[in-house]
């Protein structure tokens, strides 16, 4: 449904994105990870056609981003990085007015959606807060009902709350079949809502990797307190761990799920007075990603 095939695109600066291959399959919400100025925005545009690639090509639904993009436009669902409006217009006219270029006639789904942001579109979008122009957008975007969607930083400006509301929208357009790609900073955002994660540095992308794969990467920590110091951190050396000495009396082992028996064994030859256990988040694994190609 979405794909990017070898697509180099350059600013004047020589920053830009390059030799970005990747396929988002239909059904699939693909999450695209990366630090700012790292090329998510500037995938987004070349997808849109915004932005002609210097090479390479991309699709949305069998349509060239770039000879079809007026057609992709109107069939999307899409989110911008930064919005904005006609701002001398009411909200609840705006939503008219995309209705009426997308030839919807059934307002119905826009007025769930409303309902369950919590928007009152009547009064100028000028004097809308960011959170609500956020919201304004997000309907604009589902309110047609699009089988594919490129979303850029979605719930930026959200409340706790509205973040949440927007994720469960996600998880029921994933069980109804739709496509997603969906660029964020929230790593929580993705591992809840995504079957698959893109990494990109630097306009390159580094890691691909499906969401439960991610998981299986993911380490547990245990802070320990022992006796003898000392003694505890040359023995789990001794069996192969890496030992951080976080102060004097507490050290550091990060393992997988399958080294847990072996490290219980080393450590019951051992005086503990005080243990603690920390999962790493998504986040801790993707910079594990990201440091390695640093």
């Amino acid at each position: 449904m979405i794909a990017m095939n070898d697509v180099t695109l350059t600013y004047a600066s020589g920053k830009g994105v390059f030799n970005l291959s990747f396929q988002v399959s239909q059904g699939e919400v693909t999450g695209y990870l990366g630090p700012n100025g790292a090329g998510k925005t500037t995938t987004i545009r070349a997808l849109l056609g915004f932005m002609k690639p210097d090479s390479g090509s991309c699709f949305i639904d069998g349509l060239d981003c770039i000879r079809q993009a007026d057609v992709i436009q109107h069939r999307l669902g899409y989110i911008p990085g930064e919005i904005s409006f006609f701002d001398h217009m009411n909200g609840d006219e705006f939503l008219d007015f995309m209705q009426a270029m997308r030839g919807v006639g059934n307002n119905s789904r826009q007025k769930q959606l409303l309902d369950r942001f919590d928007l009152d579109p009547r009064g100028r979008i000028r004097k809308f807060s960011k959170g609500m122009k956020q919201k304004l957008g997000i309907v604009t975007a589902f309110m047609h009902d699009p089988a594919v969607l490129v979303l850029d930083e979605p719930t930026a400006g959200l409340d706790p709350l509205m973040q949440s509301r927007f994720v469960s929208l996600v998880l029921e357009e994933r069980e109804r079949g739709k496509t997603i790609l969906m660029s964020s900073h929230s790593f929580e955002e993705v591992e809840r809502t995504c079957d698959n994660a893109l990494i990109i540095r630097d306009g390159r992308i580094i890691a691909k990797s499906d969401i439960q794969t991610l998981k299986s990467k993911q380490r547990k920590g245990y802070r320990i307190k022992p006796e003898d110091p000392d003694q505890a951190g040359t023995m789990l050396q001794s069996a192969g761990y890496e030992v951080n000495h976080l102060n004097a009396d507490t050290l550091e082992v990060y393992i997988t799920g399958r080294q847990v028996d072996q490290l219980i064994k080393v450590l019951a030859r051992l005086t503990i007075l005080d243990i603690d256990v920390k999962t790493q988040s998504l986040e801790d694994v993707f910079m594990q990603f990201y440091g390695r190609e640093q």
